[in-house]
């Protein structure tokens, strides 16, 4: 058996990457003001499927899950807005 350190561990260190991972992304388009390549249908239900992990970390009571959800969601609705404001132009 894995020490629960251990696992802890390696989840904080999933978060971290895949929260980091859309930081790029929030700055390109940000940027670039280019949102044609961004999928709409993703963003929704990336974005959506985000909230639902942050209100399960709520539930359960676990900080690694809030903080990265809570950071991604954030990140991901990011680009979800800039998607709809300058699909527009």
């Amino acid at each position: 058996m894995i020490p629960v350190q251990y696992v802890e561990l390696v989840g904080s260190v999933a978060g971290c990457l895949t929260t980091l991972a859309f930081l790029p992304q929030v700055l390109r388009v940000w940027r670039t003001k280019s949102v044609r390549d961004i999928s709409l249908l993703t963003y929704i239900a990336l974005t959506c499927g985000v909230f639902l992990w942050f209100l399960y970390g709520l539930g359960v009571g676990s900080y690694p899950i809030i903080t990265a959800n809570g950071i991604t969601f954030v990140l991901s609705l990011s680009i979800l807005v800039m998607k709809l404001r300058y699909a527009r132009r």
